[in-house]
């Protein structure tokens, strides 16, 4: 069981990597990174010009368990926009726009160039930081 924990949370943490370089390459900067609430864990925090993006990173080796964006069911969705809303009552200088991006990673962590990315923008909801007062 532990082996497996331990391998699932390296192919999870290639995967936000994977995903924050393809993400700072097309201009979106770092703000945190594995940050914790009391609804779950936000992947990637980013800021895109005038809107803060909370990223939930999805990555697979296999086929075996479908497509990696499949497992962004309706409850994970909620907890994204309830981990994102409250991240943004705890940052009260932000009043720029939001939004909950999607970033399935498929490939082998140890073939580096394997990695198929494809990012969903505005894969939940998008809102102003006003709309969580």
């Amino acid at each position: 069981m532990m082996a497996r924990k331990n391998g699932r949370q390296q192919v999870g943490r290639w995967g936000e990597d994977v995903a924050l370089r393809t993400l700072a390459q097309k201009g979106l900067r770092l703000v945190g990174r594995n940050v914790r609430t009391p609804y779950g864990e936000i992947d990637l925090i980013l800021q895109d010009e005038d809107e803060m993006v909370f990223v939930e990173v999805k990555a697979r080796t296999t086929g075996n368990f479908g497509l990696p964006e499949t497992a962004v069911d309706g409850r994970k969705q909620g907890r994204m926009v309830r981990s994102a809303q409250y991240w943004l009552q705890s940052h009260p200088e932000w009043t720029g726009g939001w939004r909950v991006d999607v970033v399935a990673v498929r490939g082998k962590p140890e073939v580096e160039a394997s990695a198929e990315v494809t990012w969903y923008p505005n894969a939940v909801q998008a809102g102003t930081a006003e709309d969580v007062g």
